[in-house]
């Protein structure tokens, strides 16, 4: 490409050194860029951070086949994956802008600002955007990106007085100097935090939660299996499975949070505050959930005791009634405060199930990354389809008028939770010693309960586990199996039935569009006699 220079470029061809330099001069560029839009967005809005932005408009453009893939490859890393391949991905693009640069530092200059505006306006088109102000982190980034990156071009293309050599010095300073002055204002504003944060980790400390007007009941003594290995009947909050697409996990001030109910069916649009929604009569439950992106034998599972307010005793004041009763709306759908929708039926929320707006779990308020300050819990439905976190809004509409977030992405509407099985212990590719073997799992069938679970060794005949004692069909069942353990190679194989009498298919199938399907089988080495 030929770019004729003005009158001001510089004079002296760049040689193979300038040209390295230029590189991560655009390199050195992009970072501070970064750098100083993740300190403006500390004090506008995390998430309208260009990276942030960017990354939520990516997973919303990305195929549900590609979302699957990087579930399974890299579980709940995924999307610190997908961030650190937009950082490779712009750090590539500021080598090759470095060298733009080299030809005309003015187009080397707005070609950093046009990163800028393209994180601007995905900035200000992310659904939990209502504010021009979230254009305003990408737009200062490109700003300072741009003037350092025209700096240091010039220390390279303007030789330094009586000599033909660039000021490789000068370049070198002003680089060093600028990305520690970035990564110490980035640092310091990620340590005090924003005011948003702040003010969000103050009201969830300061929350205390209502006494149950309905109590849980006491978890059976025979529900937790003295089984080393076993999943624990209760999963403790900080190994709760998390699968969502929030890059950023929202950080709700529970003062200002408020629930908006409206839509058909409801006689009169109503604002609630969780202060007025926790001194409704609250409901503690055990009740375990499940992803829809949980493929056989998979760790997207997990039981909890939950603490609020029975959603349809709600939705009934305010005048909604099922399909099967006459009610015009078939589909509700919960809006998130990061604009996520769950479309969720009508009918299932009503028909005498513990559907919850939860506002605690296992004992204290709602984790942020479970949903602070209330999310839905419907138990017997996957959790794209009733779990809404951060939740701000529901709407009362029909399957047929509208489309939530999953479903053009090719997931069912309607998803209730398949029977599915679990071996937890062994593990695939253990080496156990010859001899009593404890083979053990968890067994789920939400809403309707496990009635029975069977463990096959290789393609001997199908032995009835021992099933521990039941706490609800809400929530997951642990089972034992004692294997006489024999040396060599050996498949495991576990099967589940339902409370109506439905035993898992035999034939595994993928994720989508409704769940995975399938027998749990794993493959262990037993030792040498």
């Amino acid at each position: 490409m030929n770019v004729t220079r003005t009158a001001r470029e510089p004079h002296r061809e760049p040689t193979r050194t300038d040209r390295l330099l230029a590189a991560l001069g655009g390199l050195v560029s992009a970072y501070v860029s970064l750098a100083v839009a993740d300190l403006v967005a500390s004090r506008v809005r995390p998430e309208a951070g260009p990276v942030p932005a960017v990354g939520g408009a990516v997973v919303d453009r990305t195929p549900a086949v590609l979302k699957e893939w990087a579930i399974r490859s890299f579980g709940e890393s995924d999307k610190t994956v997908l961030q650190l391949g937009i950082l490779l991905l712009l750090g590539s693009l500021a080598l090759g802008v470095g060298l733009l640069a080299l030809r005309s530092r003015l187009l080397g200059a707005a070609a950093v600002a046009a990163f800028g505006v393209l994180g601007a306006l995905a900035a200000v088109t992310r659904p939990d955007s209502d504010s021009a102000v979230d254009a305003v982190p990408s737009l200062a980034g490109a700003a300072a990106g741009a003037l350092l990156l025209y700096v240091l071009t010039g220390r390279l293309l303007t030789p330094r007085p009586g000599t033909d050599r660039a000021d490789r010095r000068g370049f070198l300073i002003v680089a060093a100097s600028t990305g520690l002055a970035a990564t110490g204002a980035a640092a310091l504003g990620r340590a005090v935090g924003t005011p948003v944060q702040e003010n969000a980790a103050a009201s969830r400390a300061a929350l205390r939660l209502p006494r149950p007007a309905s109590a849980a009941p006491a978890v059976p003594p025979g529900a937790q299996l003295p089984v080393p290995g076993i999943s624990p009947f209760v999963t403790p909050n900080r190994d709760f499975y998390r699968v969502d697409t929030a890059l950023i996990v929202p950080k709700v001030d529970a003062g200002r949070w408020r629930l908006r109910l409206h839509g058909m069916g409801v006689r009169e649009e109503r604002f609630l505050t969780l202060r007025e929604l926790m001194a409704r009569p609250a409901v503690e439950r055990d009740i375990t959930l499940a992803c829809v992106s949980n493929e056989v034998g998979g760790p997207y599972v997990g039981n909890a005791r939950w603490l609020g307010v029975p959603l349809a005793a709600l939705l009934r004041e305010a005048g909604v009634r099922p399909p099967s009763e006459g009610g015009p709306a078939d589909q509700l759908v919960a809006r998130s405060v990061d604009g996520m929708t769950i479309g969720t039926p009508v009918e299932a929320v009503m028909d005498g199930r513990d559907a919850l707006l939860a506002f605690g779990m296992n004992g204290e308020p709602l984790p942020f990354t479970h949903g602070f300050p209330v999310r839905m819990v419907v138990p017997g439905l996957y959790g794209y389809v009733s779990a809404c976190k951060w939740i701000e809004s529901i709407e009362l509409t029909t399957f047929d008028a509208y489309d939530a977030y999953w479903v053009p992405r090719g997931w069912a509407a309607q998803a209730p939770v398949k029977t599915q099985s679990r071996i937890d212990t062994p593990r695939p590719f253990a080496h156990p010693a010859p001899g009593t073997v404890m083979v053990a799992g968890v067994a789920w069938a939400q809403h309707r309960g496990i009635r029975r679970v069977e463990v096959r060794i290789d393609d001997g005949p199908w032995q009835d586990a021992r099933l521990a004692a039941q706490d609800s069909t809400d929530t997951w069942r642990q089972w034992v199996h004692p294997w006489a353990a024999t040396p060599g190679r050996h498949t495991l194989t576990v099967r589940a039935t339902d409370g109506t009498g439905t035993t898992q298919p035999e034939r595994r199938t993928g994720t989508m569009p409704d769940g995975a399907q399938g027998w749990h089988t794993v493959e262990v080495t037993v030792a040498g006699a």
